[in-house]
């Protein structure tokens, strides 16, 4: 019988027996290969979302896996596909639904947080949120496609081009990625700005400048790489109230600021200087359909450093570990569960 990887309130985990569902009508069961553990993982472990998790709950979002059987009304893929699923279950009736936003649904189901998720051996999704993967792509990368498309839908709404500089406030998986998507776009000067070392050093890794705000002058620092310009994009993706302070003296004029981080209270924004140099504010949250399918495609060309960003491992028994790990060990970026193991 299937297992899964039910959360309690008190952190604790139970692997348990579960019995595979009849599929209703829309429905495919996928057969998990992987589940990233991410930062909203990490905020539901440290009850930070108790208000839309219902205890005990199987979560996880990052996922790749293998199509293992389909409703017989379902015709876009088929037993043996290799897939990801876009774990968006919108209402297809509200106001952001009907004026063709429905990634940002008024009463969006994200699967894996307001419903059953991917840290389980076998798992049930409507059919409209997959993608089709390439044959041979690695599913261990794949399932890096999920942040990735994230990254790709800051980017696309920030409008990265040819030759811009680009800050990434923040150097987390988010944060990386986002730096990472932006090379694609020819951005001319990336440059990351994170308060951990470790973290520095692989973006340095990666090929991007780096500061460290509590060292440097971040200010003084993005003036110096742009000849006194300041920066054509930041993107907010550290939450930090010093960052979000500082990200309207980084932009030039006209500057694109990307707010991605989850900011869960109020926090100061220079807005005179959002008015003197004629700034954007744009936010983002999560990702459309042709994000996923720009993802697979980068994911599938090679481009990008993926493994790097995977700093651990671990067989789905060992999910308590991970969390622990993440939550204890902020040198961490990307933490893989293999649902198929244990």
């Amino acid at each position: 019988m299937p297992t899964a990887a039910f959360l309690n309130a008190d952190k604790s985990i139970d692997l348990k027996p579960a019995e595979a569902p009849d599929l209703n009508p829309g429905q495919a069961r996928i057969n998990v290969a992987y589940c990233g553990v991410c930062g909203t993982d990490l905020h539901i472990y440290r009850g930070h979302m108790d208000q839309r998790v219902k205890f005990p709950q199987v979560i996880g979002h990052e996922m790749s896996g293998t199509v293992a059987e389909v409703a017989s009304d379902v015709t876009t893929v088929t037993a043996g596909d290799p897939v990801v699923v876009r774990p968006l279950d919108p209402c297809g009736q509200c106001g952001a639904c009907s004026s063709g936003n429905s990634h940002i649904c008024y009463k969006l189901n994200f699967i894996g947080i307001d419903s059953a998720g991917a840290f389980q051996h076998s798992f049930v999704v409507p059919a409209h949120t997959l993608h089709k993967l390439p044959a041979g792509l690695d599913l261990r990368l794949a399932a890096l496609i999920e942040p990735l498309a994230v990254a790709c839908h800051d980017n696309r709404l920030g409008r990265v081009a040819p030759s811009e500089n680009v800050v990434v406030l923040g150097g987390g998986p988010i944060g990386l990625l986002n730096a990472m998507v932006a090379q694609t776009k020819g951005a001319r000067k990336i440059i990351v700005s994170e308060v951990n070392e470790s973290r520095l050093k692989l973006a340095e890794e990666l090929g991007f400048l780096t500061m460290n705000p509590i060292k440097d002058d971040v200010v003084k620092f993005v003036e110096a790489e742009t000849d006194g310009k300041g920066a054509d994009v930041v993107f907010e993706v550290s939450g930090a109230k010093s960052a979000i302070a500082s990200m309207t003296d980084l932009a030039a004029a006209r500057g694109r600021i990307v707010i991605v981080a989850i900011v869960p209270e109020p926090a100061p924004v220079n807005l005179f200087k959002v008015f003197w140099r004629e700034l954007q504010l744009i936010g983002t949250r999560v990702y459309e359909p042709q994000d996923y399918e720009e993802a697979i495609q980068l994911v599938d060309s090679g481009k990008l450093q993926l493994d790097k960003l995977i700093t651990a491992e671990m067989p789905l028994p060992k999910l308590a570990d991970a969390f622990k790990s993440l939550d204890e060990n902020p040198d961490h970026v990307k933490i893989l569960i293999d649902c198929s193991a244990g």
